[in-house]
């Protein structure tokens, strides 16, 4: 053992795992439960906090990722209401996930620093801030960027109009062929169609031949993988009453995210 460290390095394992899951309170108990040691709620809190979480770097080419926001609960002064704040999460598919709060620059430079295959898939919604982020990854010919499927026929079916030309819209969208949905919807007038043709318009270059790529299956049509990463990092920092310093967000999604990449051993 290191000079000044009470505990092993393969508890301090344990506990990280642990409390990767669940509240520090709860990692507490089960700790004890499993080793019969007792390590306070307060010390499993610390080894987190001064623990480094490296995010891995890959061996293998990165042929797909794709990238989402989720949500985390800050504290605030009491009486005061809670107050939610956005971070970014990426999934390198089948590979790695990783997560940052405020600091896009630094999953930008993580991922350009992993082996991406030529062409690197890219998969994201409609927010442009995600497309921001994946305007930065690799270079723009060696980029494919696919605007997720499920999103596109989500918002198309917020366009008040009727059942038959909705079908055919999707029909004409899952080949493809926007100029021809555009030519389908401009007979409505509504909001909803307005604002989805322009939604169209502003991601035109990202909707493929959707029916094409799956059939050959040449790479992921939505972005559900990331999806996924979102409500399994969730499931740790949004257990019930959870609020986090702002200052510890960082920490608490690397901690998270290496437990998910299994980065969590001896």
């Amino acid at each position: 053992m290191e000079a000044h460290r009470q505990l092993s390095p393969g508890l301090e394992v344990c506990c990280l795992r642990v409390s990767a899951n669940v509240s520090y309170q709860h990692a507490a108990e089960d700790v004890e439960l499993f080793t019969g040691i007792q390590i306070s709620a307060a010390t499993q809190q610390r080894l987190v906090h001064r623990h480094t979480f490296v995010p891995p770097q890959l061996e293998q080419p990165v042929k797909e990722l794709s990238v989402d926001g989720g949500k985390i609960r800050l504290r605030t002064p009491l009486g005061e209401p809670c107050m939610w704040r956005d971070y970014k999460a990426i999934c390198l598919h089948d590979q790695a996930t990783g997560a940052w709060f405020q600091d896009n620059k630094g999953l930008i430079d993580w991922v350009n620093q992993q082996p991406l295959a030529n062409p690197v898939t890219c998969l994201g919604d409609g927010h442009d801030g995600i497309w921001n982020i994946i305007g930065q990854v690799a270079t723009a010919p060696q980029r494919r960027e696919i605007l997720d499927w499920y999103h596109v026929v989500e918002n198309l079916h917020k366009v008040e109009t009727t059942p038959e030309r909705l079908a055919q819209a999707e029909t004409l969208l899952w080949q493809g062929q926007v100029e021809a949905t555009l030519t389908l919807l401009a007979g409505c007038s509504t909001p909803q169609a307005q604002h989805f043709g322009a939604y169209l318009e502003r991601h035109r270059e990202r909707l493929v031949n959707y029916e094409y790529y799956h059939t050959a299956q040449l790479c992921s049509i939505g972005s559900g993988a990331v999806e996924s990463t979102v409500k399994q990092i969730d499931r740790r920092t949004q257990i019930s009453g959870a609020q986090w310093k702002q200052d510890n967000v960082p920490q608490v999604l690397a901690h998270r995210c290496a437990y998910l990449n299994s980065s969590l051993r001896l």
